[in-house]
């Protein structure tokens, strides 16, 4: 079985833009780039395919959702989550350890890798930076490296003290793999949107700034001290975007990410207090979104990820003190990256391509994927 995908504009894994055909025989790319028709045109099994305003990119990759699983299923599912980033335009994600029970046992890891085996996309777990991400002992980062992690988090949190967050650091050098943070110092955690103007005038209890500044600022300073890989996750304020601009200045090992919620709304939008918007870190002023747009024009943001949370509609249907935070995002995903920045000249889609297929990779140190033959 052969098939002869013509007329794409093909933007490969070195990022080169160019037009041409790809030719697949058994599920394998065998021939890309000027194709000769001719020679296949007597090939009574080929399927001819004219994609003419199509493009073709190395897979996306999600490299930060919650799959809930183990343990809240009635949320989401490895499978109905692979489900909806295939339905996106994803062929992998990487998935957070903050389920019940955590993920920080080579089981937990083994077990997400086996249900998600035989699927299209392909799924990383990120493990528990601690045991039960309680910030106290270090889970078993050689057994978990080796069980198929990906990276470390206590996402949901931020690892609870510097001291702890050396150790982690330390441990996963000796594997280089990255830590990732949420970064919010605990003390300020517990409000329902960012501290501000709308805050006072809609009268909801707060989350400021300042919280993920001093915790972008310490995690900072402690990868400059290990030498360790940090990545920040859904990056969201103005400060924090400076602190990572001036880290990777001074050659500080550290990538931040930013979520397509954080580029396209401000929290103007809670004004109908829909606990769709409801997030943490929640949504910023009108200039931390200035601020992330020049951030992925500029390189400081490498990566955009979703950090797609399903909650049940009973839990969002209540008042929006007690909703849950979280948001979907697999499937709108790649629409609002293309409508909000490369239709407005923010990125191009090259640059769209590197942050969502090239840049998750190098960070989380996967293969990247090739349009060519093999």
């Amino acid at each position: 079985m052969k098939t002869l995908l013509k007329n794409l504009t093909i933007i490969d894994h070195n990022l080169k833009e160019y037009t041409g055909h790809i030719v697949i025989e058994n599920g394998k790319i065998i021939e890309t780039g000027k194709v000769d028709e001719n020679s296949l045109k007597n090939d009574t099994e080929l399927k001819i395919y004219d994609l003419e305003g199509c493009y073709a990119s190395p897979g996306f990759i999600d490299m930060h959702v919650h799959l809930r699983e183990p343990g809240r299923e009635d949320k989401e599912t490895v499978l109905s989550g692979c489900n909806a980033a295939a339905n996106g335009g994803f062929t992998a994600v990487a998935c957070m350890p903050n389920t019940d029970p955590t993920i920080d046992s080579a089981e937990i890891v083994e077990s997400i890798i086996h249900k998600s085996k035989n699927h299209l996309v392909d799924v990383y777990p990120i493990a528990a930076a601690t045991i039960e991400r309680k910030g106290e002992f270090l889970s078993p980062i050689a057994e978990l490296v080796e069980a198929g992690a990906v990276a470390f988090s206590d996402d949901g949190v931020a690892i609870k003290t510097a001291a702890v967050l050396r150790r982690v650091m330390e441990y996963a050098s000796m594997f280089n793999v990255p830590v990732i943070e949420h970064c919010e110092d605990e003390s300020m955690a517990g409000g329902s949107m960012n501290e501000g103007y709308f805050s006072t005038i809609y009268g909801v209890s707060t989350l400021p700034p300042v919280a993920e500044d001093i915790t972008v600022s310490r995690d900072i300073l402690m990868s400059e001290f290990t030498g360790a890989k940090l990545h920040i996750a859904h990056i969201s304020t103005k400060r924090s975007i400076e602190l990572v601009r001036e880290a990777k200045t001074r050659g500080v090992r550290v990538t931040a990410e930013v979520t397509p919620h954080h580029f396209t709304l401000t929290d103007e939008a809670l004004k109908n207090y829909d606990t769709n918007l409801k997030m943490n870190p929640p949504l910023r002023t009108a200039t931390d979104v200035e601020e992330v747009l020049k951030g992925l024009s500029d390189g400081t943001i490498d990566v955009i990820a979703t950090d797609h949370a399903p909650h049940t509609i009973e839990e969002k249907e209540m008042e929006f003190e007690y909703a849950p935070n979280g948001i979907l995002g697999l499937e709108t995903c790649i629409g609002l990256s293309i409508n909000n920045l490369v239709h407005k000249g923010i990125l191009t889609l090259s640059q769209l391509v590197e942050k969502l297929a090239i840049n998750p990779r190098k960070v989380l140190n996967l293969e990247i994927p090739k349009i060519e033959p093999g």
